[in-house]
């Protein structure tokens, strides 16, 4: 069986014919040297899994021919990660662990005392296409554009629960297998904690369930890992 994944943005079905960009041609030649009559799985996160054969490749571009579905397509809970971007390396590590664990979607926002002002969120959904490709996963998280966290809680469905990892509840971590199954988001804050408007605010939300997260306060990124973990554990596809 083929080792090499890719993430095509193209319908995929038997005998479809896949153009490859000089990126995705490059990769494969230059990186992997593969060339034609090699074979490889792609996914769109749409479509599944298919096996492909590289009918040419050139420097600047390629082709592809899929020939059979080698696995259906799989799509995460709805679950949802919003988090406080942090140090560039670890918002980068949050993203890939957070499309390699499940989450649907991955949303960064703005706190009152978020480090980061701004994001490249071309880049991040770059490591999200990445972290699906390496883990075997057929679907792609999309990450939002960074957003002010008043506003996308201005505009929240309360259909929507929310746990709030909140670093002040330190103590044993809690089993979430008495919450209900549904729409999620998971709520990680910036290194430099929440500030008192924000506790204010969630505290009265009722769609809202705060966590503690162990003993220890964690890092941010580190709070994201193991939000997921519990999550997927008690309501997601883990069980």
């Amino acid at each position: 069986m083929a080792k090499i994944r890719l993430f095509i943005d193209h319908p995929l079905a038997e005998g479809q014919g896949i153009e490859l960009n000089p990126d995705q041609a490059h990769y494969l030649s230059s990186v992997m040297r593969q060339g034609a009559g090699d074979e490889i799985l792609v996914f769109n996160g749409r479509d599944g899994e298919w096996l492909a054969r590289i009918e040419r490749i050139a420097k600047r571009g390629g082709a592809l021919a899929a020939l059979r579905q080698t696995a259906p397509q799989l799509n995460p809970p709805d679950l949802w990660l919003v988090f406080a971007p942090i140090k560039k390396a670890r918002t980068d590590f949050i993203v890939e662990k957070a499309a390699e664990m499940g989450a649907a979607r991955i949303l960064p926002v703005q706190t009152d005392h978020t480090n980061s002002e701004r994001i490249r969120q071309d880049r991040l959904q770059a490591h999200a296409v990445e972290a699906a490709e390496q883990c075997g996963g057929t679907f792609v998280p999309e990450v939002g554009a960074l957003v002010p966290l008043p506003r996308l809680l201005d505009g929240w469905d309360a259909g929507r629960r929310i746990l709030w990892a909140d670093e002040a509840l330190a103590g044993p971590a809690q089993v979430l297998s008495g919450l209900p199954r549904g729409p999620w988001a998971i709520l990680i804050g910036p290194e430099g904690g929440w500030s008192e408007s924000e506790r204010k605010r969630l505290s009265a939300m009722d769609c809202v369930t705060r966590i503690a997260l162990g003993p220890r306060i964690l890092r941010a990124d580190t709070a994201a890992v193991a939000s997921l973990a519990l999550w997927q554990a008690s309501l997601g596809d883990w069980r």
